[in-house]
């Protein structure tokens, strides 16, 4: 069985619940996927199946890139990535992969590009409380003391400190599906997804399931 599929978030609303409940979820087209690829422990030393996903036209795509789709009928994909599936045989290339997998209430790992901030400091990136508001004070946002005295006598890698903050690959474990619109491929997973609207997303079953 393959394992997940790649989608586009789509944005966040709130439903009720047949009880009435109140839950926040998370609008996410899924697929359909066209398999392009199939790789085995043979050939490449695991299992997984190459799919494409979204549309690009042929203008820009190299022709490496080209010749690789006509294997899988030629059509143009945005995007190209690997999920794991535990029998490829019983895939073929050009095949169209689509969310029954997924059923309503399982749980599922989702991965995405958080959204980019920009350069921010401590506060913002990693937390920090901040100093004190008083008259005088000069260290309202500012890290304080980063290094060593005479030894090491260097800041040691890893310190929290300003920087990039988003931008980066994010993977949100243990989403439930609270309902699946198989005719428009939707998904609605509780909770938030990283990235921003429109951003490109992999939802995947989870391994011990």
């Amino acid at each position: 069985m393959c394992r997940g599929l790649i989608g586009t978030k789509l944005g966040m609303i709130s439903i009720f619940s047949p009880e009435g409940k109140y839950i926040p979820v998370t609008i996410v087209k899924v697929g359909p996927g066209v398999i392009t690829q199939i790789k085995t422990v043979s050939s490449d030393g695991y299992n997984a199946l190459q799919m494409g996903f979204g549309e690009r036209r042929k203008s820009r795509i190299n022709k490496p890139v080209q010749g690789h789709l006509k294997k899988s009928g030629g059509a143009c994909f945005a995007l190209l990535r690997e999920i794991p599936v535990d029998n490829p045989g019983e895939y073929d290339l050009g095949q169209t992969v689509n969310l029954e997998m997924f059923k309503v209430g399982e749980r599922v790992n989702v991965t995405g590009i958080t959204k980019g901030r920009g350069f921010a400091g401590v506060i913002k990136r990693h937390g920090f409380h901040g100093g004190k508001k008083t008259h005088g004070s000069h260290s309202h946002r500012i890290p304080g003391s980063i290094g060593c005295s005479a030894w090491p006598a260097k800041v040691i890698k890893g310190k929290k400190m300003p920087g990039h903050y988003g931008n980066e690959q994010k993977t949100v474990k243990n989403l439930e599906i609270v309902d699946i619109r198989s005719e428009e491929d939707l998904i609605m997973l509780k909770g938030a997804v990283p990235g921003f609207r429109s951003g490109l997303i992999e939802v995947k079953k989870q391994k011990n399931l």
